[in-house]
């Protein structure tokens, strides 16, 4: 692969890349037609990066359906697949980690201390491997895109990274590899998530302001859609420190972000807020 890369920069291309841990959906293949956008070559990676998950969560189980995800990314214009063996990358004395001090303490970090150290190692070696002038993350996993964001300026990855929009089902849900697990009547509440977000939309729309306001907004909108659902975080934050705000400010990128657990599926979703 960085053989291929080197070759493809030599040449003139400009390589665009996209990482995935596969079970591709809608929301993958947007990223791709956005690489493809901006880049000559999209490079995507299909790998289910065990530090990303805690010994509790769903590592084993992960959907990792190859053929299928190989099919999909030939269909949308990938010109590159790479899938590496996890000895080729976590091998037996790797020791070398990278983790963010500030972006990667609350939220998603909180609640899964490990994971956002394993991403930031895993994102560095791709990097380091497919040598890309772009990559595409989307704006779903709006920590781990800010994270990234991070990672590049402090590392000095000459990489522009490009946030792609989330995409949702015709009902509103996010898109998510991890949607096949609700069951038909956690399926039929989940919209539910992205309803009281349109409400907080709404009233940011009309002149509110404050964030307290706007979190409770969307917390009462949840809580009255369905007992089994089970609010982890409501909260307004600045789009680049991920830090939580006190008041919406005209001229600053602000998410409001929400996970919710649903069963035993935990589900994110966020606003993306521009003043």
């Amino acid at each position: 692969m960085q053989q291929l890369a080197e070759r493809l920069r030599l040449s003139g291309k400009k390589i665009g890349f996209v990482p995935t841990m596969g079970a591709l959906h809608e929301g993958h293949l947007s990223l791709v037609r956005l690489a493809k956008a901006h880049a000559d070559v999209v490079v995507m990676s299909i790998f289910v990066n065990p530090l990303q998950f805690a010994p509790n969560e769903d590592f084993a189980r992960y959907p990792r359906p190859f053929e299928r995800d190989v099919e999909l990314a030939r269909q949308v214009g990938v010109d590159v697949l790479f899938s590496p063996e996890m000895q080729m990358l976590y091998g037996e004395h790797f020791e070398s980690y990278v983790s963010l001090e500030r972006v990667s303490k609350g939220f998603e970090g909180e609640s899964r201390p490990t994971h956002f150290r394993g991403v930031a190692t895993i994102v560095t070696k791709l990097f380091n491997i497919t040598k890309p002038h772009i990559a595409v993350f989307g704006e779903k996993d709006a920590q781990q895109l800010s994270l990234v964001k991070n990672l590049v300026r402090d590392l000095n990855f000459d990489i522009e990274i490009i946030a792609a929009p989330i995409v949702r089902e015709p009902d509103g849900l996010a898109m998510s590899s991890r949607n096949i697990y609700l069951s038909p009547e956690e399926r039929q509440l989940a919209p539910a998530i992205y309803k009281s977000l349109q409400l907080a939309e709404l009233h940011i729309a009309q002149g509110e302001r404050q964030a307290k306001v706007l979190e409770e907004l969307v917390t009462q909108s949840i809580i009255s859609m369905g007992k089994i659902m089970q609010i982890d975080y409501v909260a307004v934050v600045n789009a680049e420190s991920f830090q939580r705000v006190e008041q919406l400010h005209e001229g600053q990128d602000y998410y409001i972000l929400v996970a919710v657990r649903l069963g035993s599926v935990r589900l994110l979703d966020n606003l993306h807020v521009r003043l």
